[in-house]
């Protein structure tokens, strides 16, 4: 998936801005090889208060649940399933008006560690795609866990001698591979990572490296501001998203040459917006990890693809393929 592209501005206009509600699925912080979910899901919705309210009154109305607070896991009941698809179909109350940025968490551990040690997220890919290939499951698997303590604020042991071991092990023992020629260029970045560690004595970063939250938010500020409009986010509350943190993201976005006029948190069950925002994010994180993981629903991943970013973060080039449209134009 790469690329940029947005759509779907009914109904969440305040003035000139375009308000954009958004939340999140998936969430482990910086554990992305050890956490309970392998893909994390940041999605944002255009939909007026209005519109907001009268899905979730339907979606209440249908699946007719006594609990107080309803979230994706009861649209993805199977005795449910036609309230999903109601959801997500082309005719239904989100379409046009709903994206959603995923993340393969394992993928973005492999195009942080080249970005942050060799400047080159380029190679990511390639490592990312032989790697399993190259190292089998248990080598890979090793190199992947390491990398994540390696760039992860809180560790245990010595993170840098773990790494390199690892990567010395994996090199050695499959040479003359387009992998082990990564690795290669890997194994003579230890300095760096050396820095990039006694950077954390003073205290931890403001922005955890590989907390997946933050890049999201400013991508789906970027993906909705693909038609030219400022755009407003509004969020649900997480500790993440510290007043400081708020401002790294304006910042960064204003970098980056995105219309992002601001974000304002607010509390989920106050805002009907954020709800959707909340279903499609964790319906779109349990259907993407199941397609990635070779047990997909075709039908589903078909009723999803619409609203998937083609710039999201992901690796697997099978999965990838089969959930968002390639770039047009």
């Amino acid at each position: 998936m790469s690329g940029n592209r947005a759509d779907g501005e009914r109904g969440g206009a305040v003035g000139a801005l375009l308000e954009i509600a958004c939340d999140e699925s998936g969430s482990d912080g910086e554990n992305l090889t050890g956490g309970n979910t392998d893909v994390f899901a940041h999605a944002g919705v255009s939909l007026s208060m209005a519109s907001a309210a009268a899905t979730v009154g339907e979606i209440r109305d249908r699946i007719r649940s006594p609990a107080e607070e309803y979230k994706a896991t009861h649209l993805l009941r199977e005795k449910h399933r036609a309230v999903l698809e109601w959801l997500l179909a082309p005719t239904g109350p989100i379409d046009g008006q709903a994206r959603v940025h995923l993340m393969e968490k394992t993928y973005f551990v492999v195009d942080r560690t080249l970005g942050l040690l060799l400047d080159d997220a380029a190679e990511a890919a390639v490592l990312f795609r032989a790697g399993r290939e190259v190292f089998e499951e248990d080598g890979w698997r090793a190199f992947l866990e390491a990398a994540n303590q390696v760039l992860r604020v809180r560790h245990d042991g010595d993170p840098v001698d773990a790494f390199y071991g690892t990567v010395d092990t994996l090199r050695r023992a499959h040479p003359r591979t387009d992998a082990a020629r990564i690795l290669e260029r890997l194994a003579a970045t230890r300095p760096r990572a050396v820095a990039y560690r006694d950077g954390f004595l003073a205290g931890p970063p403001l922005i955890p490296p590989l907390n997946p939250l933050l890049p999201a938010i400013v991508r789906t500020a970027a993906l909705w501001n693909g038609s030219g409009r400022p755009v407003h986010l509004v969020h649900d509350r997480q500790n993440m998203l510290t007043p400081e943190r708020i401002a790294w993201i304006e910042e960064t976005a204003r970098r980056a040459g995105i219309g992002l006029a601001g974000l304002r948190l607010v509390v989920a069950r106050d805002d009907a917006r954020v709800q959707v925002a909340d279903f499609l994010a964790g319906i779109a994180r349990k259907i993407a990890s199941d397609e990635l993981n070779g047990r997909g629903d075709p039908a589903l991943t078909a009723l999803l693809r619409p609203y998937v970013d083609p710039g999201s973060v992901w690796g697997d080039a099978r999965s990838g393929a089969l959930l968002a449209a390639p770039v047009t134009g």
